[in-house]
């Protein structure tokens, strides 16, 4: 592998454990009421790579009414 592609997957991995810390770490401090569907689910599909992070920050948040943000 060369250094520029070492770099891409660094800053890849890296890009993901933020997505991923900012969702969970949303997800820890947002009322019952504010996700859609059970909590421990959207943990579990927070973990998925890039895709879960953004599905949840996309879908899986509600207002406090249950509308869409």
């Amino acid at each position: 592998m060369t250094t520029g592609q070492r770099r891409r997957i660094r800053a890849a991995a890296g890009v993901q454990f933020l997505l991923a810390a900012a969702a969970w770490g949303d997800l820890a401090h947002r009322p019952s009421a504010q996700v859609r569907g059970p909590k421990w689910a959207w943990a579990l599909v927070i973990a998925v790579n890039f895709v879960g992070p953004v599905a949840y920050f996309a879908w899986g948040r509600a207002t406090s009414t249950g509308q869409s943000a």
